[in-house]
């Protein structure tokens, strides 16, 4: 990456580092010891002074799965926690959610070799074009955004219709179709139960295609000389219905709850699921897309799997997703006006993680 003098422009510095084609993993590898300028994030002066939650002061929530397709009992009483989790947190975590321990041990690795791969086998994938089956890059919106964030990240559209084999990178091509099936299941049931919490027919989400399309989304975050002045994840909150999201071991992932940035914590064999923005357009506001971020730490690389829940963008994309009829009354009148979900993500995309909520357009 070209070093700055006076003259060069912030784009220019962007460009020479997405022309590298390695990433921010090829900026740590490289062995720099300062974070290059337009990394650099300026500190809010809220965030100087506040303090931050301790785990130990609050119950970030944990939901158990185990026999809800049994026990009438226990479904409701699972209902009840998403209920007040989606419409308090926006986050809770899932244990006993049906995906085998080896398959998110392989998912991980799997997506852990996509970015330790040899660089010029890696550098075929590496694209801006988002029409491609799989795009490998460093910040979607690195020309958008007003800083670029210290992560790697290579997205792929797995459901409806999984690519074809050669379409994927042979490293983590057979654990990718094999995640995809579990993933695909486990939202099918969350999304009844999110439909049961807004005391809906156990199918009405999944009626309306909240999750027939699929994105599994693999980041990488690199060792960083200097956590404290970049961010691996910007504040921001997710375009999609649901997201669940498979995790290392390595901390860094923070919820805005009570105005205060709270630790994830780490659950062995638990997964996060997090509300997206368009389900807090169709729940009216009963459910919140929380704003997150990710920090990053000098210790060690982290990988993350975001499996994004949405429509099928081929075959619905005129279709209007607005406040749901059945949740709107005379007391509770539409806060949304109706949006493809196209438009959503192209407003979400083009205005980029600048902070800023992208539902502020749609508020009525």
């Amino acid at each position: 990456m070209a070093k700055p003098n006076h003259h060069t422009t912030t784009n220019e510095l962007k460009k020479a580092f997405d022309d590298t084609k390695t990433g921010v993993k090829g900026l740590a590898d490289s062995g720099i010891t300062k974070v290059p300028p337009i990394f650099i994030h300026p500190k809010p002066d809220s965030e100087k002074t506040q303090t931050r939650f301790t785990n130990s002061q609050l119950n970030f929530p944990l939901i158990d799965l185990k026999n809800i397709h049994e026990d009438p009992i226990r479904r409701a009483e699972v209902v009840d926690q998403v209920r007040a989790a989606s419409g308090t947190w926006g986050f809770f975590q899932v244990v006993n959610h049906g995906i085998p321990g080896s398959v998110m041990q392989e998912m991980v690795s799997g997506a852990r070799g996509f970015y330790e791969q040899d660089d010029e086998e890696k550098k075929k994938w590496y694209t801006r074009d988002v029409g491609k089956s799989v795009v490998y890059n460093s910040n979607f919106d690195l020309y958008n955004a007003p800083t670029a964030n210290w992560r790697d990240t290579f997205f792929c559209q797995v459901a409806p219709n999984f690519p074809s084999p050669e379409e994927l990178p042979a490293v983590c091509r057979d654990i990718m179709s094999e995640f995809t099936k579990h993933v695909l299941k486990l939202g099918s049931t969350l999304f009844q139960l999110l439909s049961e919490a807004l005391g809906l027919k156990p199918n009405h989400l999944e009626d309306m295609k909240c999750g027939k399309g699929l994105a599994l989304l693999c980041h990488y975050y690199p060792v960083c000389p200097e956590p404290d002045l970049t961010l691996g994840t910007t504040q921001h909150a997710d375009s999609d219905f649901l997201t669940i999201l498979l995790n290392e071991q390595v901390n860094g992932l923070q919820v805005l709850y009570q105005n205060q940035w709270v630790d994830v914590p780490h659950v062995p064999g638990a997964l996060v699921v997090n509300i997206g923005d368009l389900l807090q357009l169709v729940s009216n506001d009963k459910f919140i897309s929380a704003e997150h971020r990710v920090l990053v730490n000098n210790i060690g690389s982290r990988v993350s799997v975001a499996c994004f829940l949405r429509s099928d963008l081929t075959t619905s994309a005129e279709h209007l997703y607005g406040p749901i009829e059945e949740l709107l009354s005379g007391e509770n009148p539409p806060k949304y006006r109706a949006t493809t979900e196209k438009d959503y993500i192209t407003h979400y995309n083009t205005k980029g993680l600048d902070g800023n909520s992208a539902l502020t357009l749609f508020r009525i």
